[in-house]
């Protein structure tokens, strides 16, 4: 695995990611997640839609709980455009926690098997196994419209970008 040196921080100090960074223009890198349902989740499967792919650490954290929740009141607002979070939490604690907070108009991705988002997406910390913020827009044909490399983990990422950029896509 290699790794990259970035200006992104976890806390006060910066950290490598495996993989190499994602950006505008290209093709969207290929992906093979578990979901809820313990069933595979791949880029084929979505292709054809709009797409927000939101990574981060855990939902059992409080910004990323934020983070979810907010795309999932966004999502309902945006029909035509499919919001999935992507974590390194288990299939079953990521279901337990949709449950408990209610979210319905996102789904939850697993990358714990493989870490193969994490790498493909340039997002995975490989030191404590766990992906970085970071926001992706695809449009209908898998280009990546919009990233963001959040710089400061523990912060939220610049919602309204990804979401008028998701919006554009659709007219």
């Amino acid at each position: 695995m290699t790794t990259r040196k970035t200006n992104i921080k976890w806390g006060d100090k910066e950290v490598e990611l495996a993989g190499n960074e994602v950006k505008v223009g290209q093709k969207a890198p290929d992906f093979t997640l578990i979901g809820n349902d313990m069933k595979p989740i791949t880029l084929k499967d979505t292709t054809g839609k709009v797409r927000i792919l939101s990574a981060l650490p855990s939902l059992d954290t409080g910004v990323c709980d934020t983070e979810t929740r907010r795309f999932n009141t966004e999502a309902a607002k945006i029909p035509g455009v499919d919001i999935l979070t992507v974590s390194m939490d288990l299939p079953f604690a990521q279901k337990r926690w949709c449950g408990a907070a209610g979210i319905t108009a996102v789904r939850t991705a697993s990358d714990h098997r493989s870490a193969q988002f994490g790498e493909n997406y340039g997002v995975l910390e490989p030191g404590r196994r766990l992906l970085v913020r970071a926001v992706f827009v695809l449009d209908k044909d898998d280009t990546v419209k919009h990233v963001e490399y959040v710089p400061v983990v523990g912060t939220e990422p610049n919602y309204d970008a990804a979401i008028n950029a998701a919006k554009a896509l659709l007219k």
